[in-house]
């Protein structure tokens, strides 16, 4: 796997630290910017609303620069959105703050993912995606419990201040570690990009990438409250809880990325089924702490680990160039807007095991929508599927190597 894979995935971990710093620090939050443990909790869904509608825009602006070009582009918009964060005087100061961070952070992952396909061979991809997803998974393994050990001990805006230098480290690890390439051949313009919108399939596709992170980021939003006011845990448990489901969530990465490549849609119906009775057994025994740890870890390790194997269905369908990789991530980024939104009107009317079972119906949803696939995959069992590529229906992912590339 080529260093820059995972220099990519440096920076995606400075960009999900910043995203899920929010979750570990409600109370202190609120209280800094007089506001209600809910509110904060919205903040979260500013930042994936702003993913997912700026962040395709801001892609196609960048659509013209080479990739290496349009990261360091990015870079101080990120780190100027985090800044005003850690110097926010008030709620809506922290509003623009998190609009800014988020639309940086999804143009940043769709450059990102395409410049990693890029890099590496077409059967590599799915393990490729798994590498550069891996900052993600840090992000909640090592960013999040992290920066919230530094908010509770020096206050949370030296948390952000402490993405901010994660920020300017990660921008010298691209500078230095990602060499200049191409842009994917056939890009360049906003017609051409908008080619693989045009096939139906995609946008079901795209739709249960929505549900699975829905899903999950409708728990994964309030853990802290949950924890806390019906499980029984102290405040002081919660990094360390956070850190336990984060490497929950590198295994099933690992394991998914593996396996995403030639076994995609079985991938996904087993992690969403498992996902679904983890929720719901998480809603039912939140008050026993055994129970409540086991299901948490369950859900850690099959809930946000399905990004490798939705990003290889979503390239196969479409394709792996910058656009189709952002408006994937917007997708991704509705599911945390739908979940946490969803969670916080349910923990503000039902008390804190309502967004577990939230999650648990968005989990159904989603595997509802594989079923078109599914049936489609029983009248053909021996035709290529979402799951196994074919020369024909699925070459459209494939992005050549370039002259003088090293896979």
């Amino acid at each position: 796997m080529p260093r820059a894979v995972h220099v990519l995935a440096f920076g995606i971990f400075a960009m999900v630290t910043s995203e899920f710093v929010v979750a570990g620090l409600m109370p202190q939050m609120a209280e800094g910017l007089d506001a209600t443990v809910p509110q904060i909790g919205y903040l979260i869904t500013v930042f994936a609303l702003s993913m997912a509608l700026g962040g395709p825009l801001l892609t196609v602006a960048l659509l013209r620069l080479p990739p290496k070009t349009a990261l360091m582009a990015l870079f101080p918009l990120f780190l100027a959105g985090n800044v005003l964060a850690a110097t926010a005087s008030g709620y809506p100061a922290m509003v623009v703050a998190r609009v800014v961070t988020g639309v940086a952070s999804q143009a940043f992952f769709g450059v990102a993912i395409s410049l990693g396909s890029q890099l590496t061979r077409p059967e590599q991809r799915g393990r490729a995606m798994a590498v550069i997803l891996n900052g993600l998974m840090l992000g909640t393994l090592l960013g999040l419990p992290l920066a919230t050990m530094i908010g509770e001990r020096y206050g949370w805006r030296a948390a952000f201040w402490a993405i901010s230098a994660l920020t300017l480290a990660a921008a010298l690890c691209t500078a230095l570690g990602v060499r200049r390439v191409d842009r994917p051949e056939g890009s360049g313009t906003f017609r051409s990009e908008l080619t693989a919108f045009r096939v139906p399939r995609l946008w079901l596709t795209l739709l249960t990438s929505t549900m699975v992170i829905g899903a999950t980021f409708s728990a994964f939003s309030y853990l802290n409250p949950i924890l806390t006011e019906v499980t029984g845990f102290s405040p002081g448990a919660v990094p360390l809880l956070l850190l336990a489901y984060g490497a929950a969530t590198v295994v099933g990465n690992t394991v998914v990325g593996r396996l995403a490549d030639r076994h995609t849609l079985p991938v996904l119906l087993g992690g969403l089924s498992l996902n679904a009775v983890f929720l719901a057994g998480f809603a039912l025994l939140a008050g026993v702490e055994v129970w409540a740890v086991l299901c948490m870890l369950g859900v850690g390790l099959v809930g946000v680990t399905m990004n490798p194997a939705l990003a290889t269905r979503v390239q196969r369908i479409g394709n792996a160039r910058p656009l189709v990789n952002t408006v994937h991530s917007s997708f991704i980024t509705l599911g945390v807007v739908l979940g946490s939104a969803l969670g916080g009107l349910g923990l503000d009317r039902f008390g804190p095991r309502a967004p577990l079972w939230l999650g648990a119906a968005l989990a159904v949803a989603g595997l509802l929508t594989l079923v078109p696939d599914l049936l489609r995959r029983g009248r053909n069992p021996g035709a290529a599927g979402p799951g196994a590529p074919s020369a024909k229906s699925e070459q459209p992912a494939a992005v050549p190597l370039h002259a003088g590339q090293t896979p």
